[in-house]
């Protein structure tokens, strides 16, 4: 029993110390003040860096499309519940600090919509599964449905990576535990 036990003890500490890490790097960082060094310093390296053009085409773009933004991607993917979008304006300066992962965004997300617009909306999944024999392939995030329900969003693509369907449900059922 122990050795069931230890992973699952050992996997909720890494969650806990991510969001923890996270809460206590946002706190430090101001819009309009924190650096890009700042954020890198706090954050590390980034996932991904989309380019203002880039970010240009998504709906209400704001900050992140001004000319010479740029929109840091901080994935916490497959542990964590969370993934951050953080754009550095074209003074160097951090202009705005989002957690994407977020029933607001996930509404965003429509039929027809491409896949390189939903990864701009909500980041890195933590799953890709393709399956052939349907033609589609899944991507999953985890996120936090408050106050402490432990989810998945799945967003459903077709064979030209378009949006079919989108849906939640929670993690306990998405992936059951034992046989």
């Amino acid at each position: 029993m122990r050795s069931f036990l230890f992973p699952s003890i050992l996997s909720l500490g890494l969650v806990l110390g991510l969001a923890a890490c996270d809460s206590q790097n946002i706190a430090e960082l101001e819009e309009g003040v924190a650096t890009e060094a700042d954020v890198r310093a706090r954050f590390g390296e980034p996932e991904k860096v989309w380019d203002a053009s880039d970010m240009a085409s998504m709906p209400s773009p704001g900050a992140a499309a001004a000319p010479g933004a740029r929109t840091f991607e901080y994935n916490r993917q497959p542990q964590g519940m969370v993934n951050y979008m953080i754009t550095i304006g074209p003074d160097g300066k951090m202009s705005a600090l989002r957690q994407v992962l977020s029933p607001q965004n996930f509404a965003r997300i429509l039929p027809g919509m491409p896949m390189e617009q939903v990864r701009k909306t909500l980041g890195k999944p933590m799953k890709i599964t393709p399956y052939a024999g349907q033609q589609q392939t899944h991507y999953e995030w985890r996120y936090l449905n408050p106050p402490n329900t432990a989810m998945v969003f799945t967003v459903v693509f077709d064979s030209d990576l378009k949006v079919v369907s989108t849906a939640s449900v929670e993690e306990a059922l998405a992936n059951p535990k034992g046989g």
